[in-house]
């Protein structure tokens, strides 16, 4: 990846205010794939402790759109047209770690892949596998 692809993929997630309302950061970043950890905040807990749908979503939306645009040319970006979840497990623990990932590049739709992990006692749990479409759009 070039630097300045690895600069604008940043640049771009440092604008998400979302993302830093949530505590999430950008950890790793190659070419198709992006991880992306976030705190499980008392914040962003559901009514029985676990960490809520809605921050696995996020967090996962994001590492999935982010590995998209690692391959995007300069003057593009991506939307999420589709997203799908499938819960797997209830997010116990302190950590979410999302995995985004390109299943296959394309003009017109970028198809993503998210997986995210929650960090209880040192060990991941597989609690989420997202699926969906981005579209790429030129940078406005």
């Amino acid at each position: 990846m070039s630097p300045e692809t690895e600069q604008r993929v940043r640049a771009s997630f440092a604008a998400q205010s979302m993302m830093t309302t949530l505590g999430a950061r950008l950890v790793a970043l190659t070419p198709g794939e992006t991880r992306i950890e976030a705190p499980i905040l008392p914040g962003s807990r559901q009514q029985h402790g676990f960490g809520h749908a809605g921050l696995t979503f996020a967090i996962g939306d994001s590492a999935a759109g982010y590995a998209a645009l690692s391959v995007m040319a300069v003057g593009h970006e991506v939307l999420t047209t589709e997203m799908k979840i499938h819960l797997l497990a209830p997010a116990r623990g302190d950590l979410l770690i999302a995995r985004g990932r390109i299943i296959k590049p394309g003009r017109r739709l970028v198809i993503v892949q998210a997986d995210i992990h929650a960090v209880e006692a040192g060990q991941e749990i597989h609690v989420a596998l997202m699926t969906g479409t981005m579209i790429p759009i030129a940078a406005t």
